[in-house]
Order: structure tokens, then sequence, then C-alpha cells
């Protein structure tokens, strides 16, 4: 952190400019909701259910929440239109609320998925959580006539589905007005308690590719009369990301990988037809506006070397999470207000893809990694595997931050 950071540091408000500590009654309440969609995970553009409960607690709350156009997804407003504001930009607080499709690991969990092949097991569920639980403080405040600023709470779905379900938000409209947005992530390796943070980029960029090889087909006693498709694919595996790497700036960080190929049904058959897909991820915003030319430029090039037929699909998937400063700064003070100054580390870039990345192409914000490691916890864990949980002391962290952040964001 800088110097002029850590002075601001010690000039914290103190807590009585801040909502208090959540009761208890809210707090036992939070935990429920979210082990009841950890037993109910919806895939993305399918989350009718977990819609349903989300905009039935936001009106218990007296808010009038709309369902987004496209069937699943909500957007929500407090205080957005009143007078008493006078003018002031309003501040999103964002979740994700699809889970993926795996199989629930976890033994003896008493909020284990109901749902065969299907999981909440990259925290979507703690997300929606925490943005819900912070509607609701935030609506008790407003009611109150405490609140400083309109809010807005987007919980969007599909971010788990290329290119994402933020482009339908988007279309919704979801950001008009809004001058400021945060997010929080779900991070295993952190402590419950404590968030990790990172100004500029803390996700990399992630696109799909997919990708057919043809050709004749033959003998493989006679290669040289034919296409020999599976040494084609296989060059093209293992000669494409050293190639694409040398004609980007190395500091981007392009990184081209696969997940699948296929070809063949014999062993003496050269076979007519092969099938390659990846993943293409970047740390760097404009290296990943350079990716797709170079990308399929360069398994045109090897595909032709050895006389392949090739399709390339490529798949615009997310940019890459840019924290923007004075949001990043919001969220540290907010929690060290909240926490104290302790409980904020600096977390490192990921490689992992976010679609939170497309509101940042129109509004400043930031996300921050909620920890969700059980303080004391030696396990390595990650993100989608069928075993992941979360501290549920988590979720009080990240409605206190986010409400803390709504008391103290400086405006445009």
């Amino acid at each position: 952190m800088s110097p002029e950071s850590e002075a601001e540091r010690e000039a914290a408000p103190p807590d009585d400019v801040l909502p208090g500590t959540l009761p208890e009654t809210l707090r036992a309440e939070l935990v429920a909701f979210r082990r009841d969609l950890h037993r109910h995970p919806e895939l993305g553009n399918q989350e009718f259910r977990t819609t349903a409960a989300i905009k039935e607690r936001l009106k218990q709350a007296g808010l009038r929440p709309r369902v987004l156009t496209v069937g699943t997804g909500l957007v929500c407003d407090i205080g957005v239109g009143d007078p008493g504001f006078d003018g002031a930009g309003v501040l999103a607080l964002r979740a994700d609320i699809d889970a993926l499709p795996i199989p629930d690991t976890k033994h003896d969990c008493p909020y284990r998925s109901t749902v065969p092949d299907r999981a909440h097991a990259c925290g979507h569920d703690v997300h929606t959580t925490v943005v819900l639980g912070a509607g609701i403080v935030l609506a008790d405040l407003h009611r109150r006539g405490v609140l400083p600023r309109p809010v807005r709470l987007i919980f969007q779905p599909a971010e788990e589905v290329l290119p994402g379900g933020a482009g339908d938000a988007l279309a919704d409209d979801v950001l008009d007005g809004v001058h400021r947005i945060l997010a929080v992530h779900c991070d295993p390796r952190v402590d419950a308690g404590r968030i990790g943070l990172r100004q500029g980029p803390i996700t990399s960029a992630c696109d799909r590719l997919e990708i057919t090889l043809d050709g004749p087909g033959g003998h493989t006693a006679r290669p040289h009369l034919t296409t020999d498709l599976v040494t084609a694919a296989a060059r093209v595996v293992t000669d494409a990301p050293a190639l694409v790497s040398r004609r980007v700036d190395s500091r981007g960080g392009l990184a081209l990988t696969w997940g699948r190929i296929e070809s063949g049904h014999a062993p003496n058959v050269i076979p007519q037809h092969a099938e390659l897909a990846g993943t293409v991820r970047c740390l760097d915003l404009d290296t990943w506006r350079q990716a797709p030319d170079v990308v399929v430029a360069a398994i045109d090039e090897i595909a032709n070397l050895y006389r392949a037929k090739s399709q390339i699909t490529y798949v615009r998937g997310v940019p890459p999470v840019v924290n923007e400063p004075v949001s990043t700064e919001l969220l540290r003070t907010a929690m060290a207000a909240r926490r104290g100054p302790d409980s904020v580390e600096i977390t490192e870039q990921s490689l992992g893809g976010e679609d939170f990345s497309w509101y940042l192409e129109h509004v400043p914000g930031a996300m921050a990694r909620l920890g969700v490691r059980p303080p004391g916890e030696r396990t390595v864990r990650d993100l989608h595997q069928g075993d992941f949980d979360a501290d549920e002391h988590a979720i009080d962290v990240g409605v206190e931050m986010f409400t803390a952040a709504a008391f103290l964001d400086p405006g445009c």
C-alpha cells in the first residue's frame, strides 16, 4: 500500500458513523438463506428458484426488485431517484447467482447439494447472500433516513457461462446512473474475517477456443500420401502456445492451454477429423484485444504446414478485472473501519476469469477477494472442486464491508 494509504488508514472513521455489527437474528437468517441456495444449485440462465427466493426476501425488506428480461437475475434499487440525494451517483453492489455442473462431494454436510451433478463450488451462494444482507441493512437505514447515497443491488445470472451473464444485465441498463460498482469473490486461500485486495488487474482475461482439423485420411503405412492428421493436431497442441507467446509482449502473460483433443478410432487408420478445445488467458487488457488475431494466425500456419484444413472458433469470454484505484481504496478503508487494518492483505493476480470485468468497461469499480477459509485450517482447497465450502463468518464480514462502503464512498 502507498504512504498515502497508510495515512488514510490512521484517519479511518470511527465506528459511530458506520452501521453496527449484524444482529444475531439477521446473521442466522443469512446463514440459513445461503444454505438453502447451496442445497438447490442452478446453472446459468436456469436460476429460477434462486431468483424467486431473492425476490421474495427483498420484497419483505420493503424493496421493489425487478427480474431481468432474460428471466433470471434481478436488479433492486434503494433510494435511487429520491430527491433527498440531490443527484448523487448510485453505488452498485453486484453478486452472481449461478452454480457449476459438477457433483457436490462433501460428506456428512447437512446443506450438501440435493441436485445431482450441480454444486455451488465457486461460492456464488455466498456472494448472493452478502449482497442480499447488505441490501436488507441498507434498506433499513434508508427507512430511518440515514443512508448517505442511493444503492443498486445487481444479482446477475450466468457468470459461469462464456461470455457471461453480465452482458444481459448491461442490456437491461443496470448501470444507468451508477458511478461505482463493487463486488466480492470467495477465496479459499484467505482466512474468513479478512479480504484480499489488489489495485489494477486482479483476474485474467479468459476466452474459449475450438478447432477442427480435417484431411482425406488413409493408411498409417502411407502417411506421405495423405494428411497425417494426428501429427498435425499434435503439432498444433505443442507448437501453438509457444508461437503465440512470441508474438505478443511477454508481460501480457498470454497463455494458450488445451483441455480436449480427440481424433481417430483405430491404430492403423489415419483419421479424417480431429477436434481440439482450450482456453486463452492473459493478464493484460491490450494483449487480450490482440489475442484473437494472433492465436488464429498461429494455428492456421501450423495446420497449413501439415496440409490440414483448419476451422477455428474463437469465443470471446471476458477481459481482466482491473480494479480502479479509488474503488480499491474504498474497499480497503471500509474493511479496515469495520475489522481493523490487519484484516486487509494484498493478493496476487489470478488467472481465473470473471465477467465482473464487463461492468468495469463502463464505470469504475473494484472486486475484493473474500476470505472463506476457516482460520487455522491447513488443508489446501480451491474453487471449482466438489468439496468446496465456505466459513460462513465470511457472510457478515462481506455485509459489513459493503454497508460501510456505502457510507464512505467519496462519490464520483
